[in-house]
């Protein structure tokens, strides 16, 4: 494996690693979210759903050229 040569832009600008991060962070509010009972409300599986849908997201954008990414 090796790193594309303009990987400090990918990691800046595409779309696939904004929503890689967008997943992390529903995926860490799922695990928080026992500690926060009774504080936010909640329904339950709504965030899993949320990171299984932003991960999706973040596969198909994968496989989209972004002008501003590639240099296209």
């Amino acid at each position: 494996m090796q790193l594309v040569p303009n990987w400090r832009r990918v990691l800046r600008y595409a779309w696939s690693i904004r929503l890689i991060l967008l997943a992390a962070v529903l995926s860490g509010l799922e695990i928080a979210l026992p500690l926060l009972d009774g504080v936010i409300d909640i329904p339950r599986g709504w965030l899993a759903a949320a990171c299984f849908a932003t991960t999706m997201a973040a596969l198909i954008a994968r496989f989209i050229a972004q002008k501003n990414v590639s240099g296209i």
